[in-house]
């Protein structure tokens, strides 16, 4: 496989806006930063679920938080990836800018899609769908075909929808970001429809889909202008992942494993002990000394000391690995994530092994998903039958029942794209999809006429 080109892959056209030029003394990558921040989406995640849904401690972490400290982590990478590949000829000078601020937008974005209550929220979705495609009735029968996309909802393809449909200029181009960033962006560069027919998934970038067949034509051209290797099967195209992919999966990596830990403390859940002995066995696969204790600590001046050094450590660690692994990484066939092949992956995986154990199986937690499954289930329950009736009104929606007509109003439902059964189906997930956790319960309450504002669960 002939080896990806950086200057293709840093490609700073912008979907949607083609004709757009740089402008002076604001690079393009930083112009895609700016739009993210600054989007309804991304303001949302600040109150959605990482780890603890609905709590009231504010030193947990929440999306947003999460994203903002991971693109400054990927921004680091970058940085020295990007030094790397200009003292070795395979960019120019100055370009390691570009590399990570890149990486950094990509980051910034990279959870865009989630959906309320975290990756409970997006099986509680699949669920919902996987129930009502059964009943073979309705849009659901009409719209058979699509069923893989809907019954495992994926928030990375909502993540792409988000920032190429969506937001901004809607179904015109979405945020109007770079090639570039849509393609860091995008861990998988695959439609449900064709990762169904994949039988051997060993390449990580088919073992989810990224992309809805909405959206498959502007990734195409996307990949097209990046010049990413393009595969097919008997369903259609997918295409290998951009570089800069490994640079946002790790960084997205580092963040979670560390700051879950040091999250696990500040919410009473583990022992301090336990969290430094994880953390020192990334500090000792660096050779990195370990933060001492002083006289005047707290547990979590501590801890976040030595948070701080094992990200530092765990940045150069695959920052390496991406540089030794780099002529595969080109040529689109690396298929593991930096850590797994990194000198500090037997530490990660006993981080990984602990939260697994220890934090994702907490009684509060697993309680509030069941909540919050619940929670979308009705959401989702009391929304659809205005769909029905739209469809029965062949998508007029000024032709709607007086009750179906109260929903739209009373929710704010966007019915403006609906025209037909996919469509419909779209309209549904965007609409749960983009809610806050607080917003789903108060929502939640309104269609099963517990109450309304003021409501708390």
């Amino acid at each position: 496989m002939t080896p990806m080109c950086w200057k293709q892959l840093l490609d700073k056209t912008r979907l949607g806006d083609e004709a757009r030029r740089e402008e002076p003394h604001r690079p393009f990558y930083m112009q895609d930063l700016d739009r993210i921040a600054f989007s309804a989406p991304f303001r949302r995640l600040a109150h959605k679920t990482q780890v603890h849904p609905l709590s009231d401690n504010d030193h947990l972490h929440h999306r947003l938080i999460h994203s903002l400290e991971t693109a400054i982590v990927g921004r680091s990478l970058g940085m020295e990836v990007g030094h790397w590949l200009e003292e070795s000829g395979a960019i120019d000078k100055g370009e390691k800018h570009v590399v990570a601020g890149v990486v950094q937008a990509a980051c910034m974005a990279h959870d865009i899609g989630n959906p309320p209550f975290g990756h409970a929220g997006e099986a509680a979705i699949g669920q919902w769908f996987a129930r009502r495609f059964d009943t073979k009735e309705g849009i659901f029968a009409e719209a058979e075909s699509l069923r893989p996309e809907f019954t495992a909802f994926e928030g990375n393809a909502q993540g792409f929808r988000i920032l190429t449909q969506l937001d901004m200029c809607r179904f015109t181009g979405g945020m109007r970001l770079s090639h570039a960033v849509l393609g860091a962006f995008t861990k998988y560069p695959i439609t449900a429809l064709v990762q169904a027919q994949i039988a051997d998934k060993d390449y990580c970038g088919v073992k989810k889909f990224g992309l809805f067949s909405a959206e498959e034509a502007l990734f195409a051209k996307v990949a097209i202008s990046l010049g990413l290797p393009q595969e097919h099967n008997a369903r259609g195209k997918w295409w290998r992942r951009h570089p800069l992919v490994f640079l946002v999966e790790a960084a997205d990596d580092i963040c979670y494993n560390i700051i879950d830990l040091e999250d696990a403390v500040h919410a009473g859940e583990l022992p301090i002990n336990a969290v430094m002995n994880l953390l020192n066995k990334v500090l000792d696969a660096m050779g990195k000394e370990r933060p001492p204790k002083q006289k005047h600590d707290h547990d979590h001046e501590w801890v976040a000391r030595a948070r701080a050094r094992a990200i530092g450590k765990a940045i150069a660690a695959c920052a390496e690995a991406f540089m030794a692994n780099y002529d595969t990484i080109m040529r689109g066939t690396f298929s593991s994530s930096l850590l797994e092949v990194s000198n500090i992956r037997d530490a990660f995986a006993d981080i990984k092994t602990f939260s697994k154990e220890r934090i994702y199986t907490s009684a509060r937690k697993i309680a509030l998903e069941v909540y919050g499954h619940n929670v979308l289930h009705r959401i989702l329950d009391g929304i659809c039958p205005v769909f029905e009736a739209l469809r029965r009104q062949n998508w007029q929606s000024e032709n709607l029942g007086p009750y179906e007509a109260r929903i739209v109003q009373a929710l704010g439902l966007d019915l403006r794209a609906v025209q037909d059964n996919g469509t419909a189906l779209h309209a549904m997930t965007d609409f749960v999809a983009g809610m806050s956790d607080r917003h789903a319960v108060k929502t939640a309450q309104i269609l099963s006429g517990a109450g309304g504002q003021g409501l708390t669960p």
